[in-house]
């Protein structure tokens, strides 16, 4: 997303590598002894930084603080695992639909910041799984049970479980977006991937064929989903039934990349747990695993259309160890053959990593035809006198203008993409 990696570090989710130093944060105050539906538990990493300014201005100006007491509320009122289950996936439901009605127009405006933010639907989802971890129930919930609420929290509140499509002449366009990353050197980072999901999510675009609806759904930023499925888990179904796919993430300053290649390699970026993986991308049946992949998406007339005002590259970069090799060598036109990838032209985060999931899932189900690959956004900058984590406000002129710019772009790629491909 937002930052030049070293070169052990490539660029992936988004941008330059800095080494994340975890900051010290409050854990939630304990429950009162006479709240019986509360345990005091330890909050997982991305959960602690809710308390800090930044996230808490987030929610305060957007409404959505009132989700998670809303939330605690209703699972006051779960008797049973069943009914918990239900309100979870209503609640979680209800924040992913907000936050895209709210990104979309529709409804109260809910609070001064703009309608556009990414950031409320990320940390109100935190602050549903904080009060979702700390709750005891009047029923036996086993660890394996808890776990699996948790899941169906994830997956409503992403998106993944509301991907409708309607009619037989319309086109069927699947995009997906990250959460913010790198969030202990800023906590006020958004990611304009999350906000395109949220600006895209149901909308129709024209095409000389007729119109094409975007579906969108948002991932983690943490290695250990990505190796436990989720990304097949949220589109193996869609894939066999769509015209277009494109991952998206944030990438390099100032400018679009059309991601030829990606590679099967995981470089350690720290995630938004503070977990680090380096190795093979797992995968199901390793042993037909390919080292690479490549994009299906007119990468020619991406780069060559009047999209908006930055421009877009044909990213052919990767690097590799050759075969019989022991280095890694970057190449600026692709992979050579029977070399071993250590960076796709995404990098080797978890950008490169859905990209390379889902164009291996496409190959997998014998689908060459099916358009599809990875995209880069400009970096979401915030304004010149507005830079210091410590002291700059959670948003500024620039900053809107900048994602309302790179969502616009995104769209308008989109759209060439599926006339490129009629």
């Amino acid at each position: 997303m937002t930052h030049q990696l070293p070169a052990t570090a490539r660029i992936g989710l988004g941008g330059m590598a800095l080494l994340l130093v975890l900051a010290g944060s409050a854990l939630p105050a304990a429950a009162s002894p006479a709240d019986t539906s509360r345990t005091p538990v330890e909050a997982t990493v991305e959960e602690q930084r809710l308390d800090r300014a930044a996230p808490q201005e987030i929610l305060r100006r957007s409404g959505f603080d009132a989700f998670a007491p809303r939330f605690e509320r209703a699972l006051k009122h779960a008797k049973s695992y069943a009914q918990a289950e239900r309100t979870v996936t209503r609640h979680a439901s209800a924040l992913w639909r907000r936050a895209v009605d709210r990104a979309q127009g529709r409804g109260p405006a809910t609070g001064d910041l703009s309608r556009g933010d990414d950031r409320p639907l990320y940390w109100a989802r935190l602050a549903l799984s904080r009060e979702l971890r700390a709750w005891t129930p009047r029923f036996d919930l086993d660890d394996r049970r808890r776990e699996a609420l948790h899941s169906a929290l994830e997956t409503a509140s992403r998106g993944q479980s509301d991907i409708h499509y309607q009619g037989h002449r319309t086109k069927r366009v699947l995009v997906t977006g990250f959460d913010p990353f790198t969030l202990d050197r800023d906590v006020r980072i958004g990611n304009p991937s999350g906000a395109t999901a949220l600006a895209l999510d149901g909308t129709l675009v024209q095409t000389p064929d007729g119109p094409a609806r975007i579906e969108t759904v948002v991932f983690p930023v943490r290695w250990a989903d990505f190796a436990e499925g989720v990304v097949e888990r949220a589109l193996a179904r869609h894939l066999p039934h769509l015209d277009l796919f494109t991952t998206v993430s944030q990438g390099r300053q100032g400018r679009f990349d059309v991601e030829r290649t990606n590679g099967a390699w995981r470089g350690g970026f720290a995630d938004n747990e503070n977990a680090s993986s380096t190795g093979l991308v797992p995968v199901a049946d390793p042993a037909t695993q390919p080292q690479w992949t490549s994009t299906t998406l007119p990468y020619r007339q991406l780069t060559e259309a009047d999209t908006g005002r930055f421009p877009v590259y044909d990213n052919t970069e990767v690097t590799e160890i050759p075969a019989g090799g022991t280095q890694p060598v970057t190449r600026p036109d692709g992979p050579t053959p029977g070399s071993a990838a250590r960076a796709g032209g995404g990098g080797d985060y978890l950008s490169n990593e859905i990209a390379y999931r889902v164009t291996l899932l496409r190959d997998r189900l014998r689908r060459p035809d099916l358009p599809g690959g990875h995209l880069h956004t400009p970096v979401l900058q915030f304004g010149a006198e507005n830079t210091n984590p410590q002291t700059g406000a959670v948003t500024d002129p620039d900053f809107e203008r900048n994602r309302a710019d790179i969502v616009a772009q995104v769209r308008e790629l989109v759209r060439t993409a599926v006339t490129a491909t009629d």
